[in-house]
């Protein structure tokens, strides 16, 4: 025949019943069911509180955590959260700890799971990223050394109006100089920017951007108007290689929050979305931890430069042993007899030649290289680009 199932719940109703009968001692009533006296008494005192209930199964999770956070604490994540909608943990512990320091703050994990279970985060979906290139530009070491200049990509107000959002900050601090709402993309709605932010925070050693315009072009040396004006300022103009806007990481990771705190949903027009552009530069320089800085906000690594804007731009200087030409309004420059065409964005530079050999002469504006002469021809050989590599 079968074996006899019981369940546990079964059998302490059973030994409630024989209890409740009073035939045998309590000793010998829990020796029959193989439990101790303390179980026995205890669940006798269960029932006769609770009834049957009480004989069920307790949670055996402690009725008070050391460590449970206080419901003051949550309230105040969640109020720092709903102010800042699109910071993680980390940054909402930074900027707790930073305006309440006489509060004991639970860590980043214990946040981020009370940001889930209010509702308040979504889990990113997993991203595989090349790995980072290694290329040879300045050192970000110090402010100042490198500043990133570009667009992100435009959109429409809801008036139906462009807007083009020119950014430019520091690659060193993450400090961001310049947030602005224009309604073209050229070197005359750019210029001005430059020349405020040269006022305002000195001069850059380099200033790293793409290859569009107005920052580049497809001329001499990749030359425009811009870069031409920031090498005689003596700032050294980077371009990164064409499609890998991961050289100027740092900035592109800015655009991101740029969009997720100042463009999602646009603004009204471009005057109230300069605003919330002013609104997210204070909040990005001075109230956002930043991880690559220790949780620290930029304007706490940033210092201007001791470099100050120049009233007037002084002439490129070259070594003694160069030959220095003046560039004509046409772009032409006069060398061994013959007029050679450089480009129409150096007109009224001056640039260097000095010699490699008995035929090669080297073409340089400042710390450029543009180009090789043959003295022979009088012709520019320009040198190719490196290729990308194949994935």
């Amino acid at each position: 025949m079968p074996w006899e199932v019981t369940c546990v719940m079964d059998q302490r109703v059973e030994f409630i019943g024989d209890w409740l009968k009073r035939e045998c001692s309590m000793a010998e009533l829990c020796r029959s069911y193989g439990v101790r006296r303390k179980t026995g008494y205890k669940f006798v005192a269960r029932y006769q509180e609770e009834g049957v209930e009480g004989l069920k199964d307790r949670s055996r999770a402690p009725h008070h955590h050391p460590h449970e956070v206080l419901p003051e604490i949550q309230a105040a994540i969640v109020e720092a959260r709903s102010a800042h909608p699109t910071w993680g943990p980390r940054k909402l512990l930074a900027w707790l700890k930073r305006h309440h320091p006489g509060t004991h703050w639970p860590c980043a994990s214990t946040i981020g799971d009370l940001l889930h279970r209010e509702g308040l985060s979504v889990p990113r979906r997993r991203t595989y990223r090349t790995p980072p290139y290694s290329q040879p530009f300045a050192d970000c070491g110090a402010p100042n050394a490198v500043w990133c200049a570009d667009f992100k990509g435009w959109f429409r107000t809801t008036d139906g109006k462009p807007c083009y959002p020119f950014t430019l900050s520091d690659a060193y601090s993450r400090f961001l100089l310049r947030c602005q709402a224009l309604a073209r993309s050229d070197h005359q709605a750019v210029r001005p920017l430059f020349e405020a932010a040269f006022r305002e925070y000195g001069v850059p050693a380099a200033i790293r951007t793409d290859n569009g315009p107005p920052f580049a072009s497809t001329g001499l040396g990749g030359l425009s108007r811009l870069s031409v004006w920031w090498v005689k300022l003596g700032i050294m103009p980077e371009r990164i290689a064409t499609g890998r806007p991961e050289q100027n990481g740092r900035h592109e990771r800015m655009h991101r929050t740029l969009k997720e705190e100042a463009t999602i949903p646009p603004q009204a027009t471009r005057r109230a979305q300069q605003r919330a552009f002013d609104g997210f530069r204070h909040t990005y320089n001075h109230e956002r931890p930043h991880e690559a800085l220790e949780q620290a906000v930029p304007a706490s690594y940033y210092t201007p430069s001791g470099r100050a804007y120049p009233r007037r731009l002084a002439r490129v200087e070259y070594p003694d042993d160069a030959q220095v030409r003046h560039v004509r309004h046409n772009g032409e420059i006069r060398w061994q007899g013959e007029l050679v065409y450089l480009s129409e964005v150096l007109a009224g530079a001056f640039v260097g030649l000095a010699p490699i050999d008995d035929r090669y002469w080297r073409l340089c504006f400042g710390p450029l290289e543009l180009a090789r002469i043959d003295s022979h021809t009088h012709r520019l050989i320009i040198p190719k680009p490196a290729r990308k590599p194949r994935r």
